[in-house]
């Protein structure tokens, strides 16, 4: 990774101004930013248990990020934590398919977060203010995440989380932890995957970072680095001589149930042989649940190991499968974390840099402050407006502030302590990368250069956007080696990438890249040329097309060649607009950032010349046995058995196309009381209206 971007993720802090205060260009900007750094932490944190933030910090980005998408929930782009979790599996193991995904959690920082999480499942739900509605709590162990999996109650298989979906095998090192049963008690069923915390107690964590001193080995940050870094040991026996501990708090793929509650399943679980935190409680009032937060806090010094928060799950296991998830987390569980630090520093320089979409992002380069345990050196100012609102210039004393355990952020300028002669910051109107003129439209925050990809800063963000993680994601290709081809002139747009084996000769001569190193990286780029097409969607950088909407786009479009036609300058743009909005999620703006891109003629020579490199597989269509599969679907007017998101949640999951309005392309409207207009829209057209319990009928048939 280049300087400068790893500069810019490490100084990413997530911006002041409220969401709602903010235009759909700024929360763009942003939401990219932050898509970035979050990836970037991702592959430190979960994939080399190395993090370079603390989880607070990291955890300020993702509720950013989740409060942005809340206001622009067009915007919502899936390399951000919304969507993803974790970080794929490294390479030094075998890497397992987990059976049922393993979600990470939504946070909330507030009462307030707590009492609207609770407030959303019972809409969801459609339950009265008199049903009962029970959660439980329990303290959220700073640790690494684990699937066990025992068959005929023997531990057969361990895995950790990755990226959710799939992880690493540690099967034999997790056999060398005496806190890990290898052979369950009681009668658990013939299948039973057990996921839990794997941590480190403090004082183990102590114990061992003397004797690494001593020996003159490697000294662990914190606890849950040393838990990380001490089951991946590529000998078992080191794992084993270092005293983890594992506590169990749900459950994977099972062949029966266990239990009908989240409460019974631990005690279940207990009785197995397996240890639950003792600190869980069972309540249905919201305000038991903030006062155990209030207590476990109070409690925190005390414990033996890290925690971050404590997490509150719908107790009932039948409506946590009504409920299901959102992309990356469960919609029955919540993070509540803890609060809040401040520190002062001194604003030493503000550098503009140029991002993939021309957006000018302002950066601070601040005397280095320690705040909450991690060193801050740079942060982002987001627009000229911040700059201007808050007044900020260089030299100026500034409070950085951690509120809900957040990254630190500018919080205020300290006027008082302004040197004399400073001068107000003049924001460029001029891009500083390529000269061309960087302007701001009306109603929009970002000034933003006009040069588009002949801007060498906007290409080259382009071209590591397109090798990232969640898009390509070559092995050994990442924003260093792009930086260092693009500079000698081997690529330009992304198909140069497929042709670099034709420049082995010449990688041979570049220091770093042995024999080895280069059959492997040319093995990766070969292996790419066939990809998920909802992948190459996210891949192109369209600007707010994250990889929710890229898979949208994928099923609507099928095959690359028919996204090209429809958004082709001769197509019928007015019919593909209509189409498009048609989407779930799908808005006018988005649309309009569509055509713009796919109307650009250099961007269209570079994805004509990508697809001659590439083959690209259509994307899987979930249940295509369900009597919706593949239809779409229309809701409309006030359901009375589940709510519309439930509705929604099950028609996709059972492989539906959901859409926002009617025409001539839905298969059924889905009436509630009060449809409306929407209702005699599908009269007019012919569409199959079915009532709730004619639809119900239908997919439950």
């Amino acid at each position: 990774m280049a300087d400068s971007q790893a500069d810019m993720i490490l100084s990413l802090r997530p911006g002041t101004m409220p969401p709602d205060r903010m235009d759909e260009a700024a929360a763009r900007d942003e939401l990219g930013l932050l898509a970035a750094a979050i990836a970037y932490h991702d592959t430190r944190y979960h994939g080399e248990d190395a993090p370079v933030i603390s989880d607070a910090d990291y955890d300020a980005l993702v509720a950013r990020n989740r409060a942005l998408e809340a206001v622009f929930p067009s915007l919502v782009r899936e390399d951000s934590p919304s969507l993803r979790v974790g970080a794929p599996a490294a390479a030094g193991f075998g890497k397992v398919r987990h059976a049922r995904p393993m979600l990470s959690l939504n946070n909330g920082f507030s009462d307030e977060d707590i009492e609207d999480f609770a407030a959303r499942i019972r809409r969801f739900l459609s339950l009265a203010e008199d049903d009962e509605l029970a959660f439980t709590a329990e303290p959220k162990i700073d640790g690494l995440s684990l699937s066990l999996r025992y068959e005929g109650g023997t531990l057969v298989q361990a895995a950790t989380r990755g990226d959710g979906a799939e992880g690493e095998d540690v099967t034999d090192n997790i056999r060398m932890v005496g806190a890990v049963p290898q052979a369950l008690a009681g009668s658990p069923p013939d299948i039973l995957e057990v996921r839990g915390e794997l941590y480190m107690d403090r004082d183990d964590f102590l114990a061992l970072n003397t004797a690494q001193e001593a020996a003159g080995g490697k000294i662990f940050a914190n606890p849950r680095n040393a838990a990380a870094g001490s089951l991946r040991q590529k000998d078992p026996e080191v794992t084993g001589s270092r005293n983890l501990q594992f506590f169990a708090y749900s459950l994977g793929e099972t062949s029966a149930p266990i239990a009908t509650t989240h409460k019974e399943c631990l005690d279940q679980l207990s009785s197995y042989g397996f240890s639950v935190n003792d600190y869980s409680m069972r309540t249905t009032q919201v305000s038991e649940l903030l006062e155990r937060h209030k207590f476990i806090i109070s409690e925190r010094p005390s414990m033996s190991y890290d925690i971050d928060g404590v997490v509150y799950k719908v107790d009932r296991h039948d409506y946590q499968d009504r409920l299901g998830q959102v992309a990356r987390a469960p919609r029955w569980a919540l993070a509540h974390k803890f609060p809040a630090e401040q520190a002062e520093t001194t604003l030493n320089a503000i550098d503009i840099q140029v991002g993939r979409t021309g957006a000018l992002t302002p950066v601070a380069r601040l005397q280095p402050v320690t705040v909450g345990g991690v060193v801050v050196s740079n942060a982002t100012l987001h627009n000229e407006d911040e700059i201007r609102r808050k007044d900020i210039r260089v030299g100026d004393r500034v409070v950085i502030q951690r509120a809900g355990d957040v990254i630190p952020q500018v919080v205020r300028v300290i006027t008082e302590a302004r040197p004399s002669g400073s001068a107000e910051f003049i924001f460029p109107i001029r891009c500083p990368e390529c000269g061309a003129a960087a302007i701001r439209p009306d109603g929009e925050a970002v000034r933003r250069c006009t040069n588009s990809l002949e801007c060498p800063a906007q290409r080259l963000e382009w071209l590591k956007h397109f090798v990232s993680r969640n898009a390509f994601d070559i092995a050994g290709l990442g924003a260093r080696q792009i930086d260092q081809f693009v500079a000698l002139g081997w690529v330009t747009r992304p198909a140069d990438i497929f042709r670099l084996a034709a420049r082995r000769a010449a990688l041979a001569k570049l220091d770093g890249y042995g024999e080895t190193s280069i059959t492997n990286l040319l093995a990766a780029i070969e292996a790419r040329r066939e990809i998920a097409f909802e992948r190459m969607i996210f891949a192109l950088g369209i600007r707010q097309v994250g990889q929710a909407t890229a898979r949208l786009l994928a099923l609507h479009f099928d095959t690359p060649q028919a996204m090209m036609a429809a958004l082709a300058p001769e197509a019928d743009i007015d019919a593909t607009v209509a189409d498009l909005i048609a989407i779930d999620q799908v808005g006018d703006s988005m649309a309009d950032d569509l055509v713009a891109f796919f109307h650009n003629g250099t961007n269209r020579a570079a994805v004509a010349d990508l697809l001659s490199q590439l083959s690209v597989i259509p994307p899987e269509r979930p249940a295509d046995d369900s009597p919706v599969s593949g239809k779409t679907i229309v809701f409309t007017g006030t359901l009375s058995r589940m709510s519309r998101a439930e509705a929604k949640a099950r028609a996709e999951s059972l492989g539906a196309k959901v859409s926002g309005s009617v025409s001539g392309k839905t298969d059924y409207l889905v009436a509630g009381a009060d449809a409306g207009s929407k209702a005699r829209k599908a009269a007019d057209l012919g569409v199959t209206v079915l009532g709730e319990d004619e639809w119900l009928a239908l997919i439950d048939g």
